[in-house]
């Protein structure tokens, strides 16, 4: 009878030990799960403003300011062209968005950013369409794990998404 009081209390011990790394291994799959999705949410996004930019007719590309490229932008924070409704995904700005250019180059056969001059992509003076829309995060999306008690740097994710362009 004794023996099996002894077990039990060695029973309690082990799980009393066990627990607290079934719990931080319970968070660290919950919190891989978070970075998965925002990830996923990001590439979805940059996706949209590539398709939509690549669907527009007369973008011009080398200006900034383009109507067309700063609705495409305003599409991936809020939703609506014209950024009025709020963010869909937190902390994630205009600013952070890059749309380029690239194509191949004759004399390697490597895809390269396309540059904005008559030569290059300027279809406005003259230039050659590009072969492929980037749109991308270059100095990544911060994402902070919310891990209790451990005070982390935030992770940097840089998605990135290239998509064939065949418009003027």
């Amino acid at each position: 009878m004794r023996r099996r009081h002894n077990q039990r209390g060695a029973f309690l011990l082990e799980n009393a030990m066990f627990l607290p790394i079934l719990l931080l291994l319970l968070l660290g799959m919950i919190e891989l799960a978070k970075i998965t999705w925002t990830y996923y949410s990001l590439q979805k996004t940059l996706f949209t403003v590539a398709r939509y930019v690549g669907t527009q007719q007369g973008v011009n590309f080398c200006d900034d300011t383009d109507a067309i490229v700063a609705a495409a932008k305003n599409l991936a924070v809020t939703g609506t062209a014209d950024g009025s409704a709020e963010t869909l995904i937190r902390n994630l700005s205009i600013d952070q968005i890059q749309i380029r250019l690239e194509r191949f180059t004759a004399e390697t056969g490597e895809i390269g950013e396309c540059e904005c001059s008559a030569e290059a992509c300027d279809t406005a003076n003259g230039g050659r369409a590009a072969d492929y829309i980037v749109v991308s995060i270059p100095d990544g999306y911060p994402f902070t794990l919310a891990i209790p008690n451990l005070p982390l740097d935030p992770i940097l994710l840089r998605p990135r998404v290239r998509v064939p362009f065949q418009g003027t």
